[in-house]
C-alpha cells in the first residue's frame, strides 16, 4: 500500500499519516476547548476529512474593492407591478385625481392614495409624517404619493429586514459597505475566519473567503502565507490543503498565523534570513562589518596563495632548456 491509502494529502504528491493528523487534531482541539475554533472530523470512504473555522489574518497593502450591496433591489418593485409605471403616467398626465380610483382598487402595494401635494393634511399621521421625511431630503419625490410609498418601503424597514440585510453581508472589523469608503485596506493584523475543510486548496480557501465579504477583487490577486513569529514567511502553494497545515503547525496563534497578503507583493522569508530580522539597525551593521572584515581576509589569502603558486611556476619556467617547448 502506498501513502495516499493511509495518509492525508496536505499538498501535490505530499501525505501526512492519519495518526500523526489525528494527534496534531487532539492537541489543536484541546487548546481551543470550550471555542467555536474547534474542529470536527469524520471518514467517508476511508478519507480523513476535517471541517471548522480557519483563522485569517488581514496584511494587504493595498486596498479592496467591496462589491455593491443588492439593497436595492429590494426597493425597486417587480417588473410586473403597475405601481411605478402608474406613477410615471399619473406625472405625465398631470392628472392625479383622474385614475386614482382605478389605482387604488388594482393594486395592493402600496395602497397610498394619490393625491395633489395641498390635500396632504387630509390624510392619516402616517402618510404625512413619511412624505414629510422625504420632502426634507429629496422635493423630487412628491412629483406621485405612488413614488413616495415606494422609497418609504426601502427606507422604514422592519428589524427583521434590517438582521437579514446584516446577515446578508459579513462585516470586515464592523466596516460594511459604503458608497464613499467601498474601496478601503482592511487593519493590518485584523483577523477574520471562514469555515472550510481539509479537502479545500488554497485557491478554493481565496474564494470563501472573498465572497463571504463581497469582494469584487480576483483570487489569483492573493496568497496566503503562514507567518512564524521567528520572522519566517512561506507561501502556500495553489495545490496546498491550508486547513491541514493551519493544524500541523499548532495551534498557538502567538507562534504562527495564516495571513492574506497580494500575490505580487508577498515575499518569502526563509529561516535562516528571519534570524536577522528582529535585531537593531546598528547590530545588523555590526555584522556587515564583520562580514566584510572576514571576506577582505579570504580574498588576501587568495591573493598570496596565487602569488606564491605564479612564483614556482615561473621558476620552473626559468630552468628549463632554452630549446625545450611545452607540450
Amino acid at each position: 500500500m502506498d501513502d495516499t491509502d493511509y495518509g492525508v494529502q496536505i499538498g501535490e504528491n505530499k501525505f501526512i499519516s492519519k495518526v500523526t493528523v489525528l494527534s496534531h487534531l487532539k492537541t489543536y482541539n484541546l487548546y481551543y476547548e470550550g471555542q467555536n475554533l474547534q474542529l470536527r472530523h469524520r471518514e467517508e470512504e476511508g478519507e480523513l476529512i476535517v471541517e471548522g473555522l480557519l483563522n485569517i489574518f488581514w496584511g494587504l497593502r493595498r486596498p479592496i474593492r467591496l462589491q455593491m450591496q443588492d439593497d436595492h433591489e429590494r426597493i425597486r418593485p417587480p417588473p410586473s407591478s403597475t405601481s411605478w409605471h402608474s406613477g410615471c403616467n399619473l406625472d405625465s398626465q398631470g392628472s392625479p385625481n383622474s385614475t386614482d380610483g382605478q389605482q387604488t382598487t388594482e393594486q395592493s402595494p402600496p395602497t397610498v392614495e394619490v393625491t395633489p401635494p395641498e390635500s396632504q393634511p387630509e390624510n392619516n399621521g402616517v402618510m404625512t409624517e413619511h412624505i414629510e421625511e422625504d420632502n426634507e431630503s429629496s422635493a423630487q419625490l412628491l412629483r406621485t404619493k405612488s413614488d413616495a410609498g415606494v422609497l418609504r418601503r426601502g427606507q422604514r424597514r422592519s428589524p427583521s429586514d434590517q438582521r437579514k440585510i446584516r446577515r446578508h453581508r459579513f462585516s470586515i472589523n464592523g466596516h460594511f459597505y459604503n458608497h464613499k469608503t467601498a474601496v478601503f485596506t482592511p487593519a493590518y493584523g485584523s483577523v477574520t475566519n471562514v469555515r472550510i475543510n481539509s479537502c479545500m486548496t488554497t485557491p478554493q480557501v481565496l474564494r470563501v473567503l472573498l465572497n463571504k465579504f463581497k469582494i469584487e477583487n480576483s483570487p489569483d490577486d492573493f496568497a496566503l502565507y503562514l507567518v512564524h513569529t521567528s520572522g519566517e514567511r512561506v507561501k502556500l502553494k495553489r495545490s496546498d490543503y491550508p486547513l491541514v497545515l493551519r493544524v500541523m503547525q499548532g495551534p498557538c496563534e502567538q507562534v504562527c498565523k495564516v495571513f492574506l497578503m497580494e500575490e505580487d507583493l508577498g515575499e518569502e522569508v526563509t529561516y535562516d534570513v528571519a534570524q536577522y530580522i528582529k535585531f537593531e539597525m546598528p547590530v545588523l551593521q555590526s555584522f556587515i562589518t564583520k562580514l566584510k572584515e572576514e571576506e577582505d581576509r579570504e580574498v588576501q589569502k587568495l591573493r598570496r596563495r596565487y602569488t606564491y603558486l605564479r612564483c614556482i611556476i615561473e621558476k620552473q619556467l626559468s630552468c628549463l632548456p632554452e630549446g625545450a617547448t611545452c607540450m
